[in-house]
């Protein structure tokens, strides 16, 4: 007799899919989401459901995987690649949700009965009821060890290198004691923060639409819930969704004090366009002009439609090198290099990207960003400003990268960012002391943003 198939529900089927996709074909899981989500017609409270159970599954997968080693009798590397993916979606219900253990355990089951066989349907019911057995703390005490870096990894689920260069940005700011909140913010689903870009849509329109401000940005306010697509101001590319911390190192170098012309600004690293777009408008009311480079054309394709709005205020989009600048030395008045980065500073918004990141990574991205910000004082002219960015903490990143090109560059001097950020109207964001003296860091966990770095560098 044919057995009949079993049922399993549409929202962990969704979630179970874009796991696969983000194991097989080294996918982001916030790019594949959407497309599964409505394939599966899935909307509110199963969306949301689905949404939460892929990133909470990757973000806190080291924990994870610990646990279940500790209930299985054999190396994860021999448990099946597909029935590993059900395990860590039935172990973030069980021990991050609210959903019943009997739930969970028998939702799971379903699942891989259905996708994977019978067979190990037995195995994942046998593994998740030990699994249940204890609740978070109590896994995380049974298991971590005793040194501090060791049971921050496993608490909180970071490699143990990023842990560490998290915990060194941190005492460079004299701010070691915030380990477990920054590793805390890191697991906490961001919020979805707009930008109304000025001249082009201001926060009451957006605050009709159900927007609150952050206090922070003039420009930032924040979407509680529903679809930021479906706001026209976002939808017509007057607003958008960007990140607060983007939005305030964006506003401190168009607020940086300048002496002389004030007309042509330049984005060397410009994709996918969300920087750009707002440098572009704060330009445009000024009669200035921003020139935006991305070296990859799918990227500036990103950028052309991010500012398409833009009006007067884009000189244009190219393709272009950073490091082999198509246009004339010291051209610019205003340089923004938003660096290519290991981005250990967005770690709550790409949730799989921790498990992806390496230590060599950051030694590959270091020459990259000095010879970015070298070619940028070239381009800018003498009395013009620089701004460094990057969307990591990482020292080698940041402190590093900026005194290594200020001792080959003695035309160049810092630029006191903390200043010029506080002094752009509306903007009072405080504790934002960077590792060098007038740079500045941001924190997931101080700000609400992505851990933004941020030098000004006047040539």
């Amino acid at each position: 007799m044919k057995r009949a198939r079993p049922r399993i529900d549409a929202p962990r089927a969704a979630a179970y899919d874009v796991l696969k996709a983000v194991r097989v074909d080294d996918a982001y899981a916030n790019l594949v989401l959407p497309r599964v989500l409505r394939e599966a017609n899935l909307s509110g409270r199963d969306a949301a459901f689905a949404t939460e159970l892929v990133s909470g599954t990757l973000r806190r997968q080291g924990t994870y995987d610990a646990i279940l080693a500790a209930c299985i009798d054999r190396p994860l590397a021999k448990v099946e690649a597909k029935v590993l993916d059900a395990l860590r979606l039935g172990a973030h219900q069980l021990l991050a949700m609210r959903v019943p253990a009997h739930a969970a355990i028998s939702s799971t089951v379903d699942l891989v009965r259905a996708r994977v066989g019978h067979g190990p349907a037995g195995f994942t019911n046998a593994v998740l009821r030990k699994v249940s057995g204890h609740d978070h703390d109590q896994w995380v005490r049974r298991l971590a060890p005793a040194d501090p870096v060791g049971l921050a990894t496993l608490a909180h689920a970071h490699p143990v290198w990023v842990v560490e260069e998290l915990q060194a940005a941190l005492a460079a700011v004299g701010a070691e004691a915030e380990l477990d909140a920054l590793l805390a913010a890191d697991n906490a689903a961001p919020k979805v923060t707009l930008v109304a870009r000025p001249g082009l849509a201001t926060t009451a329109e957006l605050r009709s639409a159900g927007a609150e401000p952050t206090g922070q940005s003039p420009h930032a306010l924040v979407l509680a819930s529903g679809d930021p697509g479906a706001i026209d101001a976002v939808a017509e590319g007057r607003a958008a969704v960007q990140d607060e911390g983007s939005q305030l190192v964006t506003l401190a170098l168009a607020g940086a004090a300048l002496t002389g012309r004030d007309e042509q600004w330049l984005d060397t690293c410009a994709g996918p366009g969300g920087k750009a777009a707002l440098l572009a408008t704060l330009a445009g009311q000024r009669g200035a002009a921003l020139l935006a480079a991305e070296r990859q054309p799918h990227r500036a394709a990103l950028v052309a439609r991010a500012t398409r709005r833009s009006g007067a205020g884009l000189a244009g989009v190219v393709v272009a090198d950073g490091t082999r600048p198509a246009w004339a030395p010291a051209s610019f008045d205003r340089v923004l290099v938003d660096a290519p980065c290991s981005g250990l500073g967005a770690l709550r918004r790409r949730p799989e990207s921790r498990w992806r990141r390496q230590p060599g990574d950051v030694a590959e991205l270091v020459p990259l960003q000095r010879a970015l910000l070298k070619q940028a004082l070239a381009s800018v002219r003498p009395g013009g400003v620089v701004a460094y960015v990057t969307c990591s903490p990482v020292l080698a990143e940041t402190r590093g990268v900026v005194e290594d090109v200020l001792a080959d560059h003695p035309e160049a001097v810092l630029v006191d960012a903390e200043a010029a950020l506080a002094g752009v109207p509306g903007v009072t964001v405080a504790d934002i002391a960077g590792p060098l003296p007038g740079t500045v860091q941001l924190w997931p966990h101080r700000h609400g943003t992505d851990a933004m770095f941020l030098a000004l560098l006047r040539r």
